[in-house]
């Protein structure tokens, strides 16, 4: 096994836990790394080095991502009671005002760099139901256009917005509970 080889393959896990909080389904993921790294070792020279491996290779991913959703968009969208709750209600008064305030968040972009941050963005994700979790990493993280995942996902741009409305009202709600109320030390 050469170096490169090695060093592509030490990055299996980060690369099938990325996978898996994109696509929810172990399977997918797998094939979608799997796809990934023979893309990779099949054409090393492809690598330039003109940033890290893993970032050209979660680069490569992402479109496995999006083949794979491709792959799968026969399987219905199934909304779980869960993606119907109206968080507005429960967050906004009638005037449309926080009910209550958000809490001083501090410095975010101070804590964008601390792994813990990402460790539990990453909970807060896996938290979401999967309709809202699935379309926010389409939209968010694999920056697909509106129209492409109503397309993939056979839902309504309407549909869609309240989807990312409440996976982004989720969030906050989970980022402020496990990470702003009481954020980690550096």
């Amino acid at each position: 096994m050469t170096d490169f080889a090695r060093q592509v393959e030490a990055l299996r896990p980060q690369l099938l836990r990325y996978a898996r909080s994109q696509l929810r389904n172990d399977a997918w993921a797998e094939d979608a790394v799997s796809d990934t790294l023979l893309a990779a070792l099949e054409k090393p020279q492809a690598f330039g080095g003109q940033s890290q491996l893993k970032t050209w290779l979660v680069g490569i991913l992402k479109h496995k991502v999006i083949d794979q959703l491709r792959r799968h968009t026969r399987e219905a969208t199934v909304l779980t009671t869960d993606d119907e709750t109206d968080l507005d209600e429960t967050l906004f008064d009638s005037h449309d005002h926080w009910r209550e305030p958000p809490r001083d968040w501090g410095d975010p972009q101070a804590h964008l760099g601390q792994r813990q941050f990402f460790e539990v963005l990453e909970a807060c994700m896996e938290k979401l139901p999967a309709t809202q979790g699935r379309v926010f990493m389409m939209r968010e993280w694999l920056e697909l256009e509106s129209d492409e995942i109503c397309k993939e996902l056979s839902i309504t741009s309407t549909n869609l917005w309240v989807l990312l409305h409440r996976a982004r009202l989720r969030l906050r709600e989970c980022l402020q509970d496990h990470w702003f109320a009481n954020p980690r030390a550096s």
